[in-house]
């Protein structure tokens, strides 16, 4: 198996879904994913996080307070933290949701000359930056993160050879 495989089925099929199976989600999203790749230390991808203050909890603390702020505007009010935890169903196998298909894609379809044909954790990482819309990017949005930025310095990664 290539290490790009690897690299793939450990982001994706091992840590996004477990992450997902946490959270009691039936699909694994583009949320899971990037929670997961921040929870990988000593990852090319987890430093480019960490460096923007997007480490695992402030990830989900953004997802949480995304979440808030999309239910607010249908008129919901909710605090996150008063709900009950979702009960992990380790039985549930989450299969890959329509968010992950697209941040692949992107991924993907992002410049092959940013860092050759090597499809690891920050081009994964470029796939999720280059959504505009949906959770992350809202997320992304509350935690006060200049997407483009990071964006930036995740191909300038890729450019220098860390995948």
């Amino acid at each position: 198996m290539s290490s790009d495989a690897k690299d793939v089925r450990t982001i994706l099929v091992r840590g996004a879904r477990e992450v997902a199976r946490r959270d009691g989600s039936r699909t694994v999203e583009a949320e899971h994913v990037l929670v997961a790749l921040a929870a990988m230390e000593g990852n090319p991808a987890a430093r480019l996080l960490a460096d923007a203050g997007l480490t695992e909890d402030a990830i989900r603390a953004a997802l949480d307070r995304e979440w808030e702020q999309s239910l607010a505007v249908a008129g919901i009010a909710v605090r996150i933290g008063l709900l009950p935890q979702a009960t992990p169903d380790h039985s549930r196998d989450p299969q890959i949701g329509e968010s992950v298909r697209l941040l692949l894609k992107r991924a993907l379809d992002a410049d092959p000359k940013v860092g050759g044909t090597r499809f690891g954790s920050v081009r994964i990482l470029v796939g999720i930056l280059d959504t505009e819309r949906g959770r992350v990017a809202r997320a992304l949005q509350a935690a006060g993160v200049d997407r483009a930025a990071l964006r930036a310095r995740a191909a300038e990664a890729l450019a220098a050879g860390d995948h």
